[in-house]
């Protein structure tokens, strides 16, 4: 009997444990206004082979196509994140009047 309270209790407390690092790392993280490295990043050269050595076959190699459309509109310190999801409302439907 004791051995399963002294169980119980030690998983709460590692739940509980694991449950407020969660809340303390959602507290802490912040949107992030800066660009990451790969939004700025360009292609590199294509590959040199050395003389005496074959090429490899990059016929069907990956080709990203360019991107023609407009840059997302801009973004305040008050907006909230992006990685967080939207909070939403129920939609406020009239209710119907009773005939008289």
């Amino acid at each position: 009997m004791t051995k399963h309270i002294l169980r119980f209790v030690g998983l709460a407390g590692l739940g509980a444990l694991l449950a407020g690092c969660h809340a303390l790392h959602s507290m802490t993280r912040a949107c992030s206004s800066d660009a990451t490295g790969y939004e700025h990043a360009t292609s590199i050269a294509p590959l040199r082979v050395p003389p005496g050595l074959d090429a490899p076959d990059t016929r069907s190699a990956l080709q990203i196509p360019v991107l023609n459309e407009p840059a997302p509109p801009a973004r305040s310190s008050k907006d909230p994140c992006l990685e967080e999801p939207p909070q939403y409302e129920e939609p406020k439907v009239p209710r119907p009047v009773p005939a008289a």
